[in-house]
């Protein structure tokens, strides 16, 4: 619902691949939405939106969806009323002529949201100004936005009703409606990946562990990973103790529910390492590999911030191919689950991301 205050917000998204960018900045365009704010969502490439977010497609309330490559759009844009707030994602640069229009009108808040990390330089920079001095937006100011895992960053995204619907969350029943097949005392393993070097070492342990699972397998560049080894037939539960069923792509809602429905969930990039953490199941998180192994020094402070006992440090380390240590026995239950029960606690005491952010520019008004 709508009011006389809300604002409008203009978020640039360019897509550069694996959808984690376009899943944040979809969340984050309903939930300000839901709120009562006006959003028009830029986005050079929205067809990942096609089974991400149907709903998309159609219109959803308070949500404009505009083709950041299409004259036409633009030209109306800068035509209408000038966007309250600019929210650049990931340091994408809006469009030129969008500045212009921003800084013809009250021009609120021009805001880049930064980077998911746990590194200490979080703290340190979020909040900070970066004044503009060419371009358009000559003589403007820029502010950095850090989404964080501590009360001194920006909080990560997390709708307002979201535990009580994990907590109402019915997994048998939505692994019949999805035709997954499930017995009672079966473990459930969610596997979204890019190709780890371990993958096949996973697979065995799990075959070998004489605990029966079932892994469930995102569609994609898991998929593809898992049947290069084992072939597209699933496996037989007379193989070993695992099984395999290949899950088709998932609207944002039904990736939360695969999160709640697994006893284990294997994550990539930073969309889905946050919907893990708020389902409270242990996890384990395949960074997105960086050239020049900045990546390692990123892993191991999530992995400081959330208490990793050594068996789970151990794990993401040779899950994410720092050193040769065989991939250590994957566990369900114990100090992992422990680890991501109070990890979750403690980001549930801190406001979200969406809180943070326009209360941040209610400030800078």
């Amino acid at each position: 619902m709508q009011s006389s205050q809300s604002k409008q917000w203009d978020i640039f998204c360019k897509v550069v691949d694996n959808h984690g960018d376009l899943g944040v900045c979809w969340r984050l365009a309903r939930q300000l939405a839901a709120l009562g704010e006006r959003v028009r969502l830029w986005i050079d490439d929205a067809a990942a939106l096609g089974w991400m977010a149907p709903e998309a497609r159609t219109g959803y309330d308070g949500v404009e969806v505009i083709d950041w490559l299409d004259a036409a759009s633009l030209r109306a844009a800068v035509a209408g009323p000038a966007p309250d707030v600019l929210v650049e994602a990931f340091g994408c640069d809006p469009a030129p002529e969008l500045i212009t229009r921003f800084a013809e009108g009250p021009g609120l808040a021009w805001i880049n949201l930064e980077y998911l990390s746990a590194e200490p330089y979080v703290e340190r920079l979020h909040g900070l100004p970066s004044p503009v001095f060419k371009g358009p937006g000559s003589g403007l100011t820029k502010h950095f936005f850090y989404p964080g895992f501590t009360p001194a960053t920006g909080g990560l995204l997390r709708e307002p009703d979201l535990m009580e619907r994990r907590t109402a969350f019915d997994r048998a029943q939505w692994l019949a409606a999805g035709q997954i097949p499930w017995r009672e005392g079966e473990r459930l393993v969610s596997l979204f990946c890019y190709e780890p070097a371990a993958l096949a070492n996973l697979l065995e342990r799990l075959a070998a562990s004489g605990h029966p699972t079932r892994l469930l397998v995102t569609a994609g560049r898991a998929a593809q990973a898992v049947r290069a080894l084992q072939g597209s037939a699933p496996v037989p539960d007379d193989r070993g103790a695992l099984s395999i069923s290949y899950l088709p792509y998932l609207t944002q809602p039904d990736f939360d529910h695969l999160l709640w429905s697994c006893d284990l969930n294997f994550v990539r990039g930073e969309d889905s390492l946050v919907r893990a953490l708020w389902a409270g199941a242990p996890l384990v998180w395949q960074i997105y590999p960086q050239h020049d192994d900045a990546h390692h020094e990123k892993l191991n402070a999530w992995l400081d911030w959330i208490g990793a006992p050594p068996s789970l440090r151990l794990f993401h380390h040779a899950w994410n191919g720092f050193g040769n240590a065989p991939l250590p026995e994957p566990e369900m239950q114990g100090p992992w689950l422990q680890t991501a029960l109070e990890a979750r606690a403690r980001l549930l005491a801190q406001d979200d991301l969406v809180t943070q952010l326009r209360e941040f520019v209610t400030q800078k008004s």
